[in-house]
């Protein structure tokens, strides 16, 4: 009878960092869920007049960049497809929650999961960097390269112990 050998224990630091990473991640699925949920809801409003009065109680200019973008959208709206926004925001909010999970149970399928999907970013966050360069668009950046490495590590390192022990066991 062949016994599974016990994974060796994960560090307290790796700990704490995957359960970051899994707040983090739960969080974006929650707030996309939100979002959802509050889009629905425009849909039964005259979002254009909503969007109007929101640019004149801020007192801003309608024809600046962000209202002009919030104007487009509200007239978008109304002729959205409401079954594959709900189908494809339902996705990316139980992809958000699926990962999390796995990430806070130190899965191994947690981490491949936020490796990929994490990485799917990076070239967008790059190419947006480079057109409209802003610290805030650089630290989105850093940031998602710096988790996405951190993942990838935490995946090399788990292969690379699978490898040490499977030798040592022969």
């Amino acid at each position: 009878m062949v016994r599974a050998e016990a994974a060796p224990p994960v560090p307290k630091s790796a700990r704490n960092a995957l359960h970051a990473i899994a707040i983090f991640e739960a969080l974006k699925g929650f707030a996309a869920l939100a979002a959802l949920v509050g889009v629905l809801d425009l849909l039964h409003h005259d979002v254009r007049q909503l969007a109007i009065e929101l640019v004149g109680r801020f007192g801003l200019n309608p024809d600046g960049h962000y209202p002009s973008l919030l104007l487009h959208y509200a007239d978008l709206l109304p002729d959205a497809n409401v079954h594959q926004l709900v189908l494809l925001g339902s996705a990316y909010v139980t992809l958000r929650l699926v990962e999390a999970y796995g990430l806070w149970n130190d899965k191994t399928w947690g981490e491949l999961l936020a490796a990929l999907s994490g990485g799917l970013y990076i070239p967008f966050e790059l190419g947006h960097l480079l057109h409209h360069p802003t610290l805030v668009a650089a630290l989105v950046c850093i940031g998602n390269l710096l988790l996405v490495a951190y993942l990838v590590y935490r995946l090399w390192s788990r292969r690379r112990a699978g490898h040490t022990s499977q030798t040592l066991s022969k």
